[in-house]
């Protein structure tokens, strides 16, 4: 991957909002450009990128992050435009409120990945946000278009309040998926515990997944296998204490 790369100097010593770094137009700027934008501190204050991250390489769209970004919070919040790497682990709030382009988390992510801000009404309204490893709880939350896709386990809550957009969950899928779901649809690889709250609708093969799932497989290599692209999935309709037409999809070996 060419175009962009900020590596971090040194391990961050305490949560660090990197929200401000990719706001807004960011794929023509220059890597000195990048290395001015804000980065808060808890505790500390704010400082540019560059004192923490040295920030190199020409604008093509694509920036790589590189290091151990556990305490960077909301990374690609409000994202737009571009394509975003993380080489490694993320923390919470990977893509907050994400509109367009793209997040690939070469590891795990942190609570609350691709969902809403606490003040906002809606999370993720477009883009594709993938993350290899496992996500944490509220995964999703609000989400009202785009795609969360991750390789391992979904934490607790996916998905609350959905109102459109897809969540694919690779590993098990956490308790509470889907509540208060409007629309949307959630695509459960491994375990899942259907809420009361939904219903049993049908067993069937669904033909848009196959090219879901070909695009995860070629573009980011995630684990799919033939029984994911050909199988049948049990779908239930939910959330019944809300709209209800939301749809949970859980891949059946029968």
């Amino acid at each position: 991957m060419s175009g962009l790369l900020a590596r971090l100097t040194s391990p961050l010593a305490a949560p660090a909002d990197f929200s401000a770094v990719l706001a807004g137009g960011w794929t023509g700027s220059p890597a000195a450009e990048l290395a001015t934008r804000p980065v808060e501190i808890a505790g500390a204050g704010t400082v540019p990128l560059g004192d923490l991250c040295s920030v190199s390489g020409e604008p093509d769209g694509t920036i790589r992050f590189e290091g151990d970004f556990r305490r960077a919070v909301r990374l690609g919040a409000g994202l737009s435009e571009g394509m975003v790497v993380v080489d490694g682990t993320a923390g919470d709030e990977v893509g907050l409120g994400m509109a367009g382009g793209a997040i690939e988390v070469r590891g795990d992510a942190g609570a609350r990945t691709g969902a809403a801000a606490i003040e906002a009404r809606r999370g993720m309204t477009g883009g594709e946000l993938v993350v290899h490893g496992s996500v944490g709880d509220g995964a999703g939350a609000l989400m009202r278009r785009g795609l969360l896709a991750a390789g391992g386990a979904v934490g607790h809550h996916a998905g609350a309040g959905m109102l459109a957009g897809t969540i694919v969950a690779f590993g098990p899928l956490g308790p509470s998926a889907g509540l208060w779901s409007k629309r949307g649809s959630l695509v459960a690889l491994g375990a899942v515990t259907i809420p009361s709250t939904y219903r049993y609708a049908c067993t069937y093969q669904p033909i848009h997944l196959r090219l879901l799932f070909t695009r995860l497989r070629e573009r980011y290599r995630l684990p799919v296998e033939e029984r994911h692209v050909s199988g049948r999935y049990r779908r239930y309709s939910g959330d019944l204490a809300d709209l209800g037409k939301g749809e949970i999809l859980e891949w059946t070996a029968e």
